[in-house]
């Protein structure tokens, strides 16, 4: 990927993650569609100063403790997840013992096994998608198609980015539902059982960081730690961050 954005640029950072996403688009990892979702998420991750606040921290936290207390965490990937977060997912992978699949609304197989190559490519290890055998209950498009090992028998099921049909219906299922998700007023994070308001390329990081320190300790802790979220009250506390942002915006 070639770019000539100087890196002293002020959205040096954001203007590189576009690239990204144009060269993913490229690659077929993506569909055109996705562009759109990314500016969308991009937008309100102005509304956040594009920095983690406190309660992201504290959801990643959480998220964390919910995939090592999991018996099968499945991280469920789609092209963008992909573009923006491979190696982070792997890491995270690693990390919680979770499997990771590919999953996408726009899906066709040759798609399916770029990103799955793409993911070995940053590392990952057996990595499940391309042969769907069992569909997720009450979902009328190729969502539902998932595999036996992975995500139709998870557990817990960590959802970046936004994806609330699926959502609704893993939980019905009895899944434990973990999102990504900068927009807080979306069905996924809406509905979700925690929900990290926050860009995954840092929140992905943020929770592996938090599963290496969880990892030592006891059971009860990272139950506790799970049964004291509240995600109502977590969606609430970060809509008055971005409240309060556009509040004291100055303009000259």
């Amino acid at each position: 990927m070639a770019s000539n954005i100087p890196k002293d640029h002020p959205r040096y950072l954001s203007l590189m993650t576009r690239e990204r996403m144009a060269d993913a688009l490229k690659r077929g990892l993506i569909h055109e569609t996705g562009l759109i979702a990314h500016g969308r998420g991009e937008a309100f991750d102005y509304l956040l100063g594009e920095k983690t606040p406190d309660v992201a921290d504290e959801a990643a936290r959480v998220a964390a403790a919910h995939l090592l207390l999991a018996k099968n965490p499945v991280i469920s990937m789609n092209g963008n997840d992909v573009a923006l977060a491979a190696a982070e997912a792997v890491e995270l992978a690693g990390a919680v013992n979770a499997k990771i699949e590919v999953n996408l609304f726009h899906r066709s197989p040759e798609r399916v096994s770029r990103l799955v190559r793409e993911l070995e490519a940053a590392g990952g290890k057996g990595v499940l998608g391309e042969n769907p055998d069992a569909l997720v209950s009450g979902l009328s498009h190729d969502r539902a198609m998932c595999t036996t090992d992975g995500i139709h028998s998870a557990d817990v099921v960590l959802v970046p980015l936004e994806d609330g049909d699926r959502c609704k219906a893993l939980l019905k299922m009895g899944k434990t539902v973990i999102a990504i998700d900068l927009n807080p007023l979306s069905r996924t994070a809406r509905g979700a059982t925690v929900t990290i308001v926050d860009n995954i390329v840092r929140a992905i990081p943020n929770m592996t960081r938090h599963a290496k320190i969880l990892s030592r300790v006891d059971r009860e802790t990272l139950l506790e730690i799970t049964h004291a979220w509240d995600n109502e009250e977590g969606l609430r506390r970060v809509m008055e961050i971005m409240v309060q942002h556009l509040s004291q915006a100055s303009f000259p």
